[in-house]
């Protein structure tokens, strides 16, 4: 079949006289929520679960309330579950503590299983216990059934008051369900009050490996903490002393969250990364108070309250978070605190001026839904909807243009969220989502449509309200993602779908710039022990290394096919992408002009042959180019495992006039550009 819409062999014209406005490293962002395994068994390096005794130590199967956080694991009693109590008076953090009754020598105490350990790997962790006198305890770690497979810390001299005691730890064997037991004997009691454990090589709190990892990624900036989970978040729950720090119950994810990692522990974690804060306030079930002071805990002085409190909690020097968001997706039924917009204005309003109080020079991210966003996700509403789909501008389901009408002097981003539909289109007769059997060409452009579909919108309202262009907004899409999220595997189709996605960002650089992949730890693979990158991973590391920041106009032959949706709700007016049909093309010179890259994406399944024009450039002879590529689109990298796939780096000499890309690829090229003698 011929690859151009007229027959002719694809072509492409890159013109590097046409400049865009430079990319902003902030595009490369990623999302970070308190939920699932982000932090808790993922990049915090805690192992223990419900370390802070949230359910009662028993036998029983179900957890109530009901806990949906993905790798969690029980405490069990060791003996029967009447040789303990879970005591409200004995509650070192929380409600309650799992109380002992010592039997003389038969073991009675608690244990968990489960634990990710390692051949002589360390383990470093603290316990609280109180007792009686004649309370003697046995910490064990435990890699296997023999008598000699574990190593006991012995701990007495217990008193009715909580003592923390250190733990240090050495697994001799590896094994995926390894325990902790702590049990006791003697007379009298044991008390329980709070125990942790982690890899000794921590940094911080935080898991190296891992860290390792995302330092690679230079990502500019992170959202935290969230995501729906937010709107029911307490940031003083967060602070000060780790282990007295309550759980709570998430009422948006249906979870528990420990607090562990907090306000304190996030700057932590930028700070590692080498990458910008971007705290989301509270606006759901919080209010501007609170909000304003967290911006004095993050950014006050000294002569503040919570700069004093920050202080006290061993950070004399403010942050100086400058981004912070008001709110996350408050258009939703699902958020909790949600209410109409009309309300929502005077809230933001609101939130702004309390935090602008504190910091005048803070920058702020509105929580926005152009039509596109509220008419993908009225699906998750409860009905009767509101209006016939999709929505239209300057109606109450236009969260932005209401925001955009009534907020403008408080807003500096806006945000955006899209989590396109991979195998389903929005059928507009039908009123809903239906699947659709199409190709897996059209299946990635989905999520560069939905970034159209945002500019769009963009354009729209600086028609409808022309003083927008006298501000200096731009837009967020500050939750992003694409791709098959139906496995547990992430295959490859996200990887193409991250590429294409940047590439739409690149286009519209003026309009965009600001980003925040959902979410960070999808561009690792990762286990309890180990880590590697993702394909989206090697995408993201690869784009924010080698593709440059000045973008150039790329032309072709061949335009992009319009895919099955609906305008207005999953799909622009115009298509996403370069005219190179199936191939999907961005261009970019490094910020000091030196050099030319041409990212590619293929994603058929057969080899693209195109013809390559450059304009306005000498380019030198030598180049290079880099490869992700795969042979199955269900390819994926595993933690522990030998990489399937890698990023490919290869030399060549001659200025092409002709690339081959291979199928189920994102292919680089970096070309010198010549200097005058």
């Amino acid at each position: 079949m011929p690859a151009s819409a007229e027959g002719q062999p694809l072509s492409m014209t890159i013109d590097a006289g046409r400049k865009g406005a430079p990319i902003h490293r902030y595009v490369y962002g990623q999302f970070t929520e308190l939920l699932h395994n982000l932090f808790e068994k993922g990049v915090w390096a805690e192992m223990l679960s419900d370390r802070k005794f949230f359910y009662p130590v028993d036998s029983s199967e179900e957890l109530v309330p009901e806990n949906r956080k993905r790798n969690f694991n029980w405490w069990r009693p060791v003996g029967p579950d009447s040789s303990l109590v879970m005591d409200r008076g004995r509650a070192f953090v929380g409600e309650h503590a799992p109380v002992v009754q010592l039997v003389m020598e038969t073991p009675r105490g608690i244990t968990q299983s489960g634990l990710s350990l390692r051949k002589d790997r360390k383990y470093t962790g603290r316990i609280a216990l109180a007792g009686g006198p004649e309370a003697r305890v046995q910490v064990s770690l435990i890699w296997d059934e023999g008598p000699n497979d574990r190593q006991t810390i012995a701990i007495s001299s217990l008193s009715h008051e909580y003592t923390k005691f250190p733990l240090n730890l050495t697994s001799k064997a590896d094994t995926e369900n390894g325990r902790l037991e702590i049990v006791g004997t003697g007379e009298g009691f044991l008390a329980i009050g709070v125990a942790s454990l982690m890899p000794s090589d921590n940094l911080d709190g935080f898991r190296a490996d891992m860290i390792t990892l995302l330092k690679g990624l230079d990502s500019g900036i992170y959202r935290w903490p969230g995501g729906n989970f937010v709107s029911n978040y307490d940031w003083r729950d967060g602070v000060g002393d780790r282990d007295k720090r309550p759980p709570r119950y998430d009422y948006a994810w249906h979870t528990v969250e420990y607090n562990d990692v907090g306000t304190d522990e996030f700057m932590t974690l930028c700070r590692l990364l080498i990458i910008d804060p971007f705290i989301c306030v509270n606006a759901g079930l919080g209010d501007a108070h609170s909000a304003a002071q967290w911006v004095e805990y993050t950014n006050g002085s000294l002569s503040t309250p919570m700069g004093r409190w920050r202080a006290a909690n061993g950070h004399e020097e403010p942050y100086d978070v400058k981004w912070w968001g008001v709110g996350n997706e408050m258009y939703g039924q699902w958020q909790k605190g949600h209410m109409y917009i009309d309300h929502f204005v005077l809230k933001h309003n609101m939130f702004v001026q309390a935090m602008r109080g504190v910091d005048p020079s803070i920058k702020i991210v509105a929580s926005g839904a152009t039509p596109f966003e509220t008419s993908t996700t009225v699906r998750h509403h409860r009905p009767p909807l509101p209006a016939k789909l999709p929505f239209s501008y300057g109606t109450p389901q236009d969260w932005s243009g209401n925001l955009l009408e009534h907020c403008s002097d408080n807003i500096n981003y806006l945000s955006e969220h899209l989590y396109p539909v991979f195998d389903s289109a929005f059928d507009v007769d039908e009123q809903r989502f239906v699947p659709v059997l199409d190709s897996l060409i059209d299946r990635v452009r989905r999520t560069p449509n939905r970034i159209r579909c945002a500019v769009e919108a963009w354009e729209e309202y600086l028609k409808r309200m022309p003083h927008l262009k006298e501000k200096e907004i731009t837009l967020a899409i500050d939750e992003w993602t694409g791709g098959n999220r139906s496995g547990e595997r992430r295959d490859f189709s996200r990887a193409l779908c991250a590429a294409e996605g940047l590439h739409e960002m690149f286009r519209h650089s003026d309009v965009i710039t600001m980003g925040a992949y959902t979410a960070f730890t999808g561009c690792l693979d990762y286990n309890g022990s180990e880590s590697c990158y993702s394909s989206t991973g090697l995408v993201f590391h690869l784009y924010r290394h080698r593709f440059g920041t000045i973008p150039v106009e790329v032309t072709g032959n061949s335009p992009q096919r319009s895919v099955a949706g609906t305008f207005g709700v999953d799909k622009p007016t115009i298509s996403s992408g370069s005219d190179t049909y199936p191939l999907d093309v961005s261009a970019a010179l490094s910020h000091d002009e030196e050099t030319l890259t041409v990212a590619i994406v293929n994603p058929a399944g057969s080899f693209e042959k195109i013809d390559v024009t450059f304009k306005n450039i000498e380019l030198q002879e030598e180049n290079r180019s880099w490869n992700i590529s795969v042979t199955d689109i269900q390819n994926s990298n595993i933690a522990g495992e030998k990489q399937e796939i890698n990023i490919m780096e290869s030399r060549s000499n001659g200025l092409p006039n002709k690339l081959t890309i291979t199928p189920l690829c994102v292919s680089l090229y970096e070309f010198k550009v010549k200097t005058s003698p």
